[in-house]
């Protein structure tokens, strides 16, 4: 059986059933209704969400609606899972999302032992910049730290009186005080555009985290009265597997995945060693073809590395084919992630110069 945890490391299975079990929203019933839908809803790498009914006649409708992800300032890296949010954010602002993002500088003390101060300059040092070296605009967002922002620490105590322990133990299992205050907190933040104008809202995440949608999504049915929010929305997207091919989130093993930034040749030789699709021998492979659904240097082309569905296309069709080897997919891959890493840098470091264009709000 499926499990989803925010705090785990266990990989998904079988998505489709995710989708039953949890009472989710297909995305490939809704890729008509977006507006030209980005190649991760294309490809099933967003394969999932909740309200996007609501989200896309919004849209569609050119009504107003905004856009909220978050920084956990824990590390000096990023994980390519964090680029397909990013992707995500890009895709809904460059639909006019009103966009947020909110520096969770307070969850990151209560949990992973940052002080406020060492998150504040890992956020403004390297966070804030590789979000915009992903295709964050600066100037149509807005930042946020959550130890600046009282209207989110109330609305986090005023949404404490709407759930119970128990409530709490059946969306997330595990039960800390420090969890729950995060949760909270999270609630607030995903509601907070909402205190300034009534309007939808979508949270693009991954599927990990839907116990935080979820608890945002109840605590809005049980406060209509108070403040009459809108259901927020959100997109899901499938881990990043590991490169070793393991039922582990990539993670979790630090020699099974490439962080952003690394250092080229690292990430390089990375993907050289990454489970493939290939056969026992390069005879066998010429003759029955590759299985490039098993192969984890083809899964980052689908999800991170190439965004042309043509080039794509000729890959897989030349893996099946046998035409292409394992040998020559790996050299092509490695290319692929040198040039990645290399662009990303120059990205960054340009995106340091932007500072006086980020928009910071207090309340």
């Amino acid at each position: 059986m499926n499990k989803i945890d925010p705090w785990g490391t266990q990989l998904i299975e079988d998505y489709s059933r995710l989708i039953k079990d949890f009472g989710l929203e297909p995305m490939q019933d809704f890729l008509l209704d977006f507006p030209g839908p980005n190649y991760l809803m294309k490809r099933g790498i967003v394969f999932g969400g909740q309200g996007l009914k609501e989200l896309s006649a919004a849209m569609k409708e050119k009504k107003p609606f905004y856009c909220l992800t978050g920084i956990m300032p824990s590390s000096e890296r990023i994980h390519f899972g964090t680029k397909t949010v990013i992707e995500m954010v890009k895709y809904f602002q460059e639909n006019n999302a009103k966009t947020f993002v909110l520096v969770a500088d307070l969850e990151s003390a209560a949990t992973r032992g940052i002080s406020l101060k060492e998150a504040r300059e890992r956020a403004m040092d390297f966070y804030i910049p590789a979000y915009i070296a992903l295709g964050l605009n600066p100037k149509k967002t807005v930042f946020y730290f959550q130890s600046e922002n009282s209207e989110v620490k109330n609305l986090a105590y005023l949404f404490s009186q709407k759930i119970t322990l128990n409530e709490f133990k059946s969306i997330y299992g595990e039960v800390h005080p420090s969890r729950i205050l995060s949760a909270l907190a999270q609630a607030g933040d995903i509601l907070f555009p909402q205190l300034n104008e009534k309007m939808p809202g979508v949270i693009p995440v991954g599927i990990d985290q839907s116990p935080h949608i979820r608890l945002a999504r109840d605590i809005v049915r049980r406060t209509k009265s108070e403040f009459n929010f809108f259901l927020p929305s959100a997109t899901y997207h499938k881990f990043v597997p590991s490169l070793d091919g393991s039922n582990k989130m990539s993670k979790s093993n630090p020699n099974s995945f490439v962080s952003i930034p690394e250092e080229s040749n690292s990430a390089g030789k990375k993907m050289k060693k990454a489970l493939t699709g290939g056969r026992n021998t390069v005879e066998e492979q010429k003759k029955l073809g590759g299985q490039p659904e098993n192969c984890m240097i083809f899964e980052m082309y689908k999800q991170h590395l190439i965004e042309d569905d043509k080039k794509l296309q000729q890959i897989y069709d030349n893996c099946k084919a046998g035409k292409l080897l394992c040998g020559q997919d790996k050299d092509n891959a490695f290319e692929l992630m040198i040039s990645f890493q290399e662009d990303f840098k120059k990205k960054l470091e340009n995106a340091r110069k932007t500072r006086k264009q980020w928009k910071f709000v207090k309340s």
